[in-house]
């Protein structure tokens, strides 16, 4: 796989919230297409960020490709609303998650793309019976709930293992990884088989238009610019 086959996925946790918008304008005017957005409940992680208010007022100026990222319990519970806010993708936890299948017939049903997440410490192999049935697995790169944190090399163990099942089975899931991606760690993800890195810091500390430049990557086919 080329070093530049990969599509950036701003995690707006990192965003600097009093200039959001003028931050998301300024993303999309340097070609980012998917914009990372982690939803947090103080239960199934310590920590609460943001629920359909945001999503919804966002959905309203920005073009970007919302892929959605679920750190909830009893995700079920909330699927038909983060659609109608604007989601374009929806990912749960395999952890969270008590009957997969149904889920993923839910998420599908609502029209919006469906992926799975799973934890550092957590077997790949939770996610190996839904892998004909998702678009998208993300592996987490770091222990989900907070941000800044070292990317944990041993987790591409697990992107690895699932670019070569893909291309053995001919699965149709992208790979995304979420968690300490920086200009170092993007091309050991990439060499191991991840499709779409999820960056926060490195993106939006500084000048985001030159972080955009440096962290590179072309447009990868799983988020486009948003139908609604």
């Amino acid at each position: 796989m080329k070093t530049d086959c990969y599509q950036m996925a701003p995690s707006i946790l990192a965003a600097d919230f009093y200039r959001l918008g003028e931050q998301l304008m300024e993303l999309e005017q340097n070609g980012i297409e998917m914009l990372h957005i982690d939803v947090m409940d103080g239960m199934y992680v310590p920590s609460i960020s943001f629920g359909f208010p945001v999503i919804s007022t966002l959905r309203k100026e920005c073009r970007m490709f919302f892929d959605v990222h679920l750190m909830i319990v009893q995700p079920e519970r909330y699927i038909r609303e983060f659609v109608d806010v604007g989601a374009d993708s929806i990912t749960v936890h395999v952890e969270t998650c008590k009957d997969m299948n149904q889920i993923i017939d839910l998420i599908h049903s609502c029209g919006v793309k469906c992926g799975i997440a799973v934890n550092p410490e957590t077997e790949i192999e939770r996610v190996l019976p839904y892998l004909d049935k998702v678009d998208m697995i993300l592996v987490m790169s770091v222990r989900p709930g907070f941000g800044g944190q070292k990317f944990m090399e041993e987790t591409l163990k697990k992107t690895d293992y699932l670019r070569r099942l893909r291309k053995e089975k001919g699965y149709h899931f992208f790979i995304e990884i979420d968690g300490g991606i920086n200009t170092r760690t993007k091309s050991l993800a990439v060499e191991n088989g991840v499709d779409i890195l999820v960056s926060g810091t490195a993106i939006f500390s500084g000048d985001i238009s030159e972080n955009v430049k440096i962290m590179g990557g072309s447009t990868y086919a799983f988020g486009k610019h948003s139908n609604r």
